[in-house]
């Protein structure tokens, strides 16, 4: 039921999609106690809660957004997709050492991997959503073209890494919270989060170059800014600097458009009462 009436709603043009997804953020704010409090708290945390009314309707953009980018024509998706300085991920690519994109939860992170494989192939992290209706419809809508899926357990690492030794790109969400013994706890705008090791595990074995990217939501459903970005420096030190300075990255690509960040999300999972304190 579900899948069908994702490509029902795929038929509709983006701005009436943003415009219900608007309606449905603030339903949802209104309605959830639990998704109002982590929203606030979490844009308390990071500065930007006098941004809260425009950060509900964008959270509503995202959830309504999902049925154009996942069942939607790739040509059509594509489309509503203008790319800004790909000269900076071309040049990671033509280096032959491997790319690793690195994308927060901002703006439609959904539309990232669509595009970079528009113009290289792209092996993707995923993890399977814990709702089963859901798998086949989110694995047929990701892995399109030149876009292959690796899951996120030891095999797909494993192909992670030998994508990268054959000079090839992937893609990650750094700020996705890891499984247990997965990650370090680094800040993350000012506060302990559960950070995945990963991105820096993967460049330090295969020397990789990373290269960040997010997907900026354009007014009135206009389509999305695709932005690539240098990560400045390198990985060095111990995991936790390491993380540390990967988390830093994150904050100022999320200071480039605060208000499209996914502040509801359960960023700082399995945080201890008297670290919040």
């Amino acid at each position: 039921m579900l899948p069908r009436f994702f490509k029902l709603l795929s038929i509709f043009p983006l701005p009436v999609l943003h415009a219900a997804g608007v309606f449905t953020g603030w339903m949802v704010y209104a309605l959830s106690s639990s998704h109002r409090m982590r929203m606030r708290e979490n844009m308390e945390r990071a500065g930007y809660l006098s941004l809260l009314p425009a950060a509900v309707a964008e959270a509503g953009k995202n959830i309504f957004e999902l049925p154009f980018i996942w069942c939607a024509k790739p040509a059509r998706v594509l489309k509503s997709a203008t790319i800004h300085n790909w000269d900076v991920a071309q040049a990671a690519v033509d280096s032959g050492r491997g790319v690793i994109f690195l994308t927060p939860h901002l703006g439609c992170f959904e539309i990232i991997a669509q595009a970079i494989a528009s113009r290289t192939p792209l092996t993707a992290l995923y993890r399977p959503p814990r709702k089963t209706i859901l798998r086949p419809l989110l694995e047929q809508a990701r892995a399109r073209g030149q876009l292959s899926l690796a899951p996120a357990n030891l095999s797909g690492v494993r192909t992670l890494l030998k994508t990268l030794k054959k000079g090839g790109a992937v893609g990650l969400l750094p700020d996705q919270v890891p499984q247990q013994g997965e990650g370090v706890w680094a800040d993350f705008f000012g506060t302990p989060a559960y950070t995945m090791t990963l991105p820096a595990k993967l460049q330090q074995l295969s020397g990789a170059q990373l290269v960040l990217s997010y997907a900026e939501r354009l007014p009135r459903g206009a389509g999305f800014a695709v932005h690539f970005v240098a990560f400045d420096g390198k990985l060095e030190g111990t995991p936790l600097q390491q993380t540390r300075k990967i988390n830093a990255a994150m904050e100022q690509l999320i200071a480039r458009c605060p208000a499209q960040y996914f502040w509801s999300y359960n960023r700082y999972k399995g945080l201890l009462p008297e670290v919040l304190a």
